[in-house]
């Protein structure tokens, strides 16, 4: 379907035609022309970059009343940075509309602009939930005259713990509203939101929910886990023209990882929470630029991120739920392109990677980590390549009698040596009998060990305990929402997170131990009560203290001793 064959003006049809878009995508076909024809409310189903935004956008932009200055359309996203690409997307789509105003409003940036904005007159409001609830506080924004409302992304709002300013928000608006709710998952979480502000709605999905993009291969490394990072080197070295985003899980890995990567050499930065808006938005216009080549980033971060060439996506830590390696991996063959997308695993990940494949039907075939001789194999042919292709610069003409003559008395051979040795050698001497890091060669079999569950924490961290597992329906996400909810402060930095059957543990830095045990005092999930406490050192742990006190002993007796008198010298 084409979409000059849809029912909206020649102006937004022209704007449609300068983005070059000719034909509309599966989520496009079916959600354009129901909204366009309709106002009732709408689910939707689909994965990142399926085209999303345009499905509400085009529709939101063909109802506007441009003659009408106030509030009429608002669009809720989970971060900044998809709130901008929201934005600029409907800027361009109203590009030949006088007086259509859009105002994109988040938090990390002055709020003056944003208010002046709102006070001038706008019809299309796009935002992020915590700066909405703010300016509707301060009595700036007034959502009674809003016609239709977009949760975008609705399933991440929910998982970052914006539930109680989501409710404040839509509590705000008028009941015979239109609500459009578009999200990649449908958890219990965002079915109950659907239930509770949504009616007779529609519901609208792109092939299976979960089902992997059809361009992209997938590749799992399997290697210890204190070799991840040397396994990225490798992995960045054998595809020199990589161009990616390197997936990390925490904020601390993400600032950890992109760090050692740019001491080495390598072309990368990082996108993470603790950056300002104003940090952001230069990082994202080198990566765009392509003066970056590796993007390290955590999944909320990279959220909104709409970028078609991406080569690879690299997986440095698998996500705690399967669900978001579909998003993650969905960044890459898009367009019409291959991609690829890794997965840098350890020996207990096994499991979740077959759990992975059943997911996306598709097989993630095993490799063999790179080894030193064949990435320096591949780099060099590289560098050959680039000087083949390099322009020639004829103002060297004129040096070439002198350079000739330096060269005079050097055989070819030697010659080529020397100046490739000149990029080379520092490669050369890094990968000089550089180990094998591939455990998938000694283990032929997936094992997944899921012992560790209780542990101590790491350094600078408090382990807590709470009595919400499997059983009770919490995953990881609750989890993380939950401290964001109970805390009311989305910059606590979660760690180490294990989900058992009838409870679970997770870990916080120190300073933020008081905040914990205090929001989470006389707090029910479920009509549950919740308790949540220090973890305390597990008995595994006390019991090989005890034996190696047990074994000092022994020594100090000697092996010869009887049996009587070790027996002694123990109890004293």
């Amino acid at each position: 379907m084409n979409f000059n064959s849809l029912k909206i003006s020649d102006r937004l049809l022209k704007a449609i035609t300068d983005l070059k878009f000719e034909k509309l995508t599966p989520i496009q076909e079916k959600a354009i022309p129901y909204l366009i024809d309709k106002n009732e409310d709408l689910i939707a189903l689909a994965q990142t970059g399926t085209g999303k935004t345009a499905a509400f956008g085009i529709p939101i932009v063909h109802k506007i009343d441009c003659d009408k200055k106030y509030p009429q359309a608002i669009i809720l996203s989970p971060t900044r940075e998809l709130c901008l690409q929201i934005s600029k997307d409907l800027i361009a789509y109203s590009k030949y509309f006088e007086n259509i105003n859009i105002t994109a409003i988040y938090g990390g940036s002055n709020i003056q602009p944003q208010i002046k904005s709102i006070r001038s007159g706008t019809q299309i409001v796009v935002g992020t939930p915590g700066r909405v609830k703010d300016l509707i506080n301060r009595k700036v924004l007034k959502l009674k005259t809003i016609e239709i409302v977009v949760l975008d992304e609705a399933d991440e709002m929910l998982n970052m713990g914006f539930k109680e300013d989501l409710d404040a928000i839509l509590s705000e608006t008028p009941s015979n509203k239109q609500t459009l709710l578009f999200s990649a998952t449908m958890p219990n979480e965002v079915m109950k939101l659907s239930k509770t502000y949504m009616h007779k709605f529609k519901t609208i999905e792109v092939a299976s929910r979960n089902e992997g993009a059809k361009n992209v291969d997938h590749h799992y490394y399997m290697v210890n886990a204190k070799d991840r990072y040397n396994a990225l080197r490798r992995i960045c070295d054998i595809n020199p023209k990589i161009y990616g985003i390197i997936f990390c899980r925490t904020r601390r890995d993400t600032k950890n990882v992109a760090d050692k990567l740019m001491n080495d050499g390598y072309n990368a930065d990082a996108l993470h929470g603790d950056l300002s808006q104003s940090q952001r938005d230069h990082v994202m216009s080198k990566f765009r630029n392509r003066n970056i080549q590796l993007l390290v980033a955590t999944d909320v971060a990279a959220r909104g991120i709409d970028i078609d060439n991406l080569t690879h996506v690299i997986n440095y830590n698998l996500p705690d739920e399967n669900e978001v390696y579909v998003h993650r991996s969905g960044r890459t063959g898009r367009a019409g392109r291959k991609g690829i997308s890794i997965i840098i695993a350890h020996s207990r990940e096994g499991r979740k990677i077959n759990a992975i494949e059943k997911m996306i039907k598709q097989k993630i075939f095993a490799k063999n980590v790179p080894t030193g001789k064949d990435i320096c194999k591949i780099q060099l042919m590289h560098l050959i390549d680039n000087i083949i292709n390099t322009e020639i610069n004829t103002e060297i003409d004129q040096y070439i009698p002198e350079i000739e003559n330096k060269f005079k008395k050097i055989k070819k051979n030697d010659l080529i040596k020397q100046l490739l040795s000149v990029e080379f050698n520092r490669l050369l001497s890094f990968y000089k009998n550089a180990k094998d890091l591939d455990t998938s060669k000694k283990e032929k079999k997936r094992k997944q060990i899921n012992s560790e569950k209780t542990g101590v924490a790491e350094k600078g961290y408090s382990r807590f305990y709470i009595n919400l597992g499997k059983e009770t329906g919490i995953a990881t996400h609750n989890l993380i929402g939950l401290i964001n909810e109970r805390t009311r402060n989305r910059n606590i930095p979660v760690g180490k997170i294990d989900i058992m059957k009838k409870f679970s543990f997770f870990e916080i830095p120190n300073e933020f131990k008081n905040e914990i045990l205090s929001g989470f005092k006389n707090y029910k999930w479920h009509d549950k009560k919740v308790n949540v406490e220090i973890s305390k050192v597990p008995k595994k742990q006390s019991s090989i203290k005890f034996a190696d006190r047990k074994n000092k002993r022994r020594k100090k007796l000697g092996e010869k001793s009887s049996f009587k008198n070790r027996y002694k010298a123990f109890k004293k």
